[in-house]
């Protein structure tokens, strides 16, 4: 398949030279990443909670919840021996609730840990000191996502529904740091705090965060009764995220998530920004190369899409992954209807299918949070090179030293194909037939230099 180039208007409209499938079923869809609410018990009760989860205190849970009713530690055991099977190194985020309450949690991330995955875990930041960080880290806990919604301390403890929520996580990042554990910010965005966002990134890249995670609302969970942004605040955020972007290139990565259009903003943009490589399926992973495991047990194609293919105690991870009607669906663009299923960004986006379902619970149906009206580019569909792609299998056409391929090794697994594939080209372009640790140093320095994330090592 090969790629070509026209214009139209400002922007060059990438064509594809021979009819595309319009699907991923080509694509491999080998799990990368699993999000796993591991308890619903929290010390918070947010006003956008998808879950919803509850305080530890009271009965303030959904209607029917038993505690009893979680995944125990061994079922945990079995259920990533399950993930071992079809991806031993994927990423495996542990959230909750506050993953922190669950009295077991740390066996769980060192089981998990020494099994091979990359733990990282999902928290407020409130129980976060000393004592817990080291404990985190002594199990295999290898980052920390923090949530923060605001810099306002009485917007965003209004928002977690608790006073003193924002001084509490502050002072948990402060550990984090002191540990020199990699963590980033993740904010949610509604009308309420939309017009903070700019100060938001600033105040993530003081504070040290790697990555700063833009998360556009699903109104799903307690989040129903949130007024979300309109088509138009959200078109102008992702305006305004992909200039971020750019700014804080080299010193922090800027994300949008539950945002598949923003690839397009980018494109727009800059049509051929590094920033565009990606999952070869396109920018959302969900049922592709991601999902999430509720406390329960039941397999979602994401934690916003709260569709069950079937619970962990009755089947298999891998029976349910490879068999899932659901996942089947997903994973083929050419069955969007609406807007989307029009759209020449189709591949490369195909909208957020939580929010389409969350609106007319269809999760194949148009996205309605999108502004844009196919036909801009010529009704050709729009394909990004994926040169360097997330979730690309290891493929190697270079001698790796032992130690590169020691350190190579410890890279996770979704950005192990990547990492080969850039490697290897800096190699070539450099006279060398072997790959060596000082190059993969060399590649690393090039990536965050061009504001792509980078991925260190595992100790």
């Amino acid at each position: 398949m090969s790629y070509c180039s026209g214009l139209a208007g400002k922007h060059p409209a990438p064509v594809l030279c021979g009819p595309p499938d319009g699907r991923t079923g080509n694509v491999q869809t080998k799990i990368q990443a699993i999000s796993w609410n591991i308890t619903r018990l929290c010390n918070l009760k947010c006003a956008h909670c998808y879950l919803p989860a509850g305080f530890v205190d009271t009965n303030e849970f959904p209607s029917g919840y038993i505690r009893d009713s979680e995944l125990t530690r061994e079922q945990c055991f079995t259920v990533i021996d399950q993930i071992a099977t079809i991806n031993s190194n994927a990423l495996l985020i542990l959230t909750g609730g506050e993953p922190l309450l669950r009295p077991d949690i740390l066996e769980i991330s060192h089981y998990a840990a020494k099994t091979g995955f990359l733990v990282v875990m999902g928290t407020n930041g409130i129980l976060l000191d000393d004592t817990t960080v080291t404990q985190m880290l002594d199990h295999g806990v290898s980052g920390a996502g923090i949530s923060l919604d605001s810099c306002s301390p009485s917007d965003h403890d209004k928002f977690r529904g608790i006073d003193g929520a924002l001084d509490a996580t502050l002072k948990g990042i402060e550990v984090l740091s002191r540990h020199r554990m990699q963590f980033l910010v993740q904010t949610s965005v509604t009308r309420m705090n939309c017009d903070q966002i700019p100060q938001m990134v600033e105040y993530a890249a003081e504070l040290g965060a790697k990555v700063f995670n833009l998360y556009f609302l699903v109104r799903t969970g307690r989040g129903k009764t949130i007024m979300d942004l309109s088509p138009e605040q959200y078109e102008a955020m992702l305006e305004t995220l992909s200039a971020l972007q750019e700014k804080y290139k080299g010193r922090m990565f800027v994300a949008a998530k539950c945002a598949p259009h923003f690839k397009r903003t980018i494109y727009e943009r800059e049509s051929d920004s590094p920033l565009l490589q990606g999952y070869p399926g396109g920018t959302c992973p969900c049922g592709i190369y991601y999902c999430r495991i509720s406390p329960e047990g039941d397999l979602t194609p994401c934690p916003y899409l709260p569709v069950s293919v079937g619970n962990l105690k009755e089947k298999s991870f891998a029976t349910l992954w490879n068999s899932s009607e659901v996942f089947d669906q997903l994973r083929d663009r050419t069955l969007l209807s609406g807007r989307c299923g029009k759209c020449e960004f189709r591949d490369v986006c195909g909208g957020c299918r939580a929010r389409a379902y969350a609106a007319d619970e269809d999760y194949l149906a148009e996205d309605p949070s999108c502004t844009y009206q196919p036909g801009q580019y010529g009704n050709e569909l729009v394909q990004f090179p994926h040169i360097t792609a997330f979730g690309a299998e290891p493929a190697y056409e270079l001698t790796w030293t032992k130690p590169a391929q020691e350190r190579l090794d410890r890279v996770p697994s979704f950005a192990r194909g990547m990492v080969i594939k850039s490697v290897e080209r800096y190699a070539r372009e450099h006279g060398h037939s072997e790959v060596t640790p000082e190059m993969m140093q060399a590649v690393k320095t090039r990536f965050d230099e061009s504001g792509i994330p980078s991925f260190a090592p595992r100790q």
